[in-house]
């Protein structure tokens, strides 16, 4: 074992006993993170708008400031990107990660500090191979190296704008970089197709243990690492893969697909919940398919049902609940627009549960995110059926017609009959979903499917700059979007 390895290993074995610590006293920590927050602020042009200087308690820092959406605090972002300083973090702000969102197409431009880089996303990440190493100690995981498909950044009056995953790689150290792959000037090319057929050339021939990123890219990146080797599964090109550490959405639809690239029961997959805003959650725990809610990476955490907002030690096991957070990143009391679900409160932990915007309620059957995840991964698991993406849309009633759910599916595998699918999954969201059951009963038929060809979702998001199929919409304009493509390639 090299000295670097070593110490590596030592570093982590401290952050396991921090992590330990936070799980055994999660209020304490989270009030230390609120103390530290609420300096920062005294400091900043919005800690002065807000009289920060008076807020001791969490309970005064709820009455004494309200909670922001992007289109509220961003007036804040506009004074930071134009180069004012200390507007809502200590200093000056250049790196901003660009999200159009998954239901507008308006950019939004997160504020990512470089204490946030350091403490909350990269604190992340090692947090990430600690837990994995913890929970694998016989891992070989950090004899190679981790395969990263980012996107691209670029300046816009001064600043660093771009995706997330570009941005860290930007600010990656030189010691960050021994361990990852590509090479930095591959990883933010901006064509993607150039950037995934230079990726398998470049990392073809290197010692790559575990790949990151969201599952969709990384599933066509992979592809075209067969393609462009000639071999029949990724063991084949990498013997020593054994970790995909992924993030952004469900990984269920897509883990039978990963299963035939990756025929291995030594193969792992550890989910992490990364966002532009923050790294908030890792999983811990092989044996479990939720996170553990990270208490000391400079957040702040609150919840919202409905219109009550609540700190960490109001959560109850079961509900779903909006998150906001305050960090150092300069975000106050904001509201992200995900919803997560808590699993446990000794320790916390959640489920990702779907954007805030991301539902359908047309005929009251209140679907979310969860419920079309969970029916479709028991769908597929009747029929055989592999799905890549897939999307949801309401069908309105008319004078002829019951209302229904439009579901646009793109398969990797297709199931022994479409029409033994569609009864499957309408039987399955029936059984995790008793207002859609009811609904069933009375309002609304069973789901119309549409079926698209392979690689087709890719190809939209491509062109519309995205990274995440949105999976629910409560209106049909994404639906119809997606139509006229259809038309369109007829």
């Amino acid at each position: 074992m090299s000295l670097t390895t070593k110490l590596f290993r030592h570093y982590l074995d401290y952050r396991l006993r921090r992590i330990d610590y936070f799980r055994r006293h999660p209020i304490e920590v989270q009030q230390a993170q609120l103390r530290l927050r609420l300096a920062q602020g005294r400091r900043c042009a919005f800690g002065r708008d807000h009289g920060l200087d008076r807020v001791k308690t969490a309970e005064e820092f709820a009455r004494q400031v309200p909670c922001y959406d992007y289109e509220r605090f961003k007036p804040y972002v506009e004074r930071m990107f134009g180069g004012e300083k200390s507007v809502t973090a200590p200093g000056k702000v250049t790196l901003y990660a660009r999200s159009s969102g998954t239901t507008s197409d308006r950019s939004k431009y997160i504020p990512i500090t470089r204490h946030s880089i350091l403490w909350n996303h990269t604190l992340g990440m090692r947090d990430v191979v600690g837990l994995y190493l913890d929970a694998y100690p016989a891992s070989r995981l950090l004899k190679g190296r981790t395969l990263t498909l980012g996107g691209n950044c670029f300046v816009e009056e001064g600043n660093l704008v771009g995706d997330l995953s570009a941005l860290l790689l930007h600010e990656t150290t030189h010691w960050g970089m021994s361990m990852r792959a590509p090479s930095i000037a591959t990883a933010l090319l901006k064509d993607f197709d150039e950037k995934i057929n230079r990726i398998a050339d470049e990392c073809a021939s290197q010692h790559i243990t575990a790949f990151a990123g969201v599952p969709s890219w990384n599933l066509e990146l992979m592809r075209r690492v067969l393609e462009r080797t000639g071999k029949k599964h990724l063991l084949e090109v990498w013997p020593d893969m054994e970790l995909f550490l992924h993030g952004g959405v469900e990984f269920a639809p897509y883990r039978q697909a990963y299963r035939e690239l990756i025929p291995s029961d030594q193969m792992h997959y550890m989910e992490t919940y990364n966002a532009s805003e923050g790294f908030f959650a890792a999983a811990d725990d092989p044996t479990r398919d939720d996170m553990l809610l990270m208490l000391d990476y400079g957040t702040y955490y609150e919840f919202r049902e409905g219109d009550r907002i609540v700190p960490l030690e109001g959560v109850e096991c079961g509900k779903t609940y909006a998150m906001l957070i305050t960090s150092d990143n300069g975000l106050w009391r904001y509201e992200i627009g995900d919803t997560v679900t808590f699993t446990s409160t000794d320790p916390y932990r959640i489920r990702f549960a779907g954007r805030t915007r991301q539902f359908i309620n047309v005929f009251g059957e209140e679907l979310i995110v969860d419920n079309a995840d969970r029916a479709l991964t028991m769908a597929c698991q009747q029929t055989g059926a592999v799905v890549t993406e897939y999307t949801v849309a309401p069908c309105y009633m008319s004078i002829e017609h019951q209302g229904a759910h439009e579901w646009i599916v793109e398969f990797e595998v297709e199931p022994d009959s479409l029409d033994h699918f569609a009864e499957a999954l309408d039987q399955a969201l029936r059984s995790v979903n008793s207002d859609y059951d009811a609904k069933r009963h009375s309002t609304i038929e069973r789901q119309h499917l549409t079926v698209v060809k392979r690689g087709f979702f890719l190809e939209w998001l491509k062109n519309r700059h995205k990274n995440k199929v949105p999976r629910l919409a409560n209106d049909r304009r994404i639906a119809d979007e997606l139509h006229a493509v259809m038309k369109q390639e007829k």
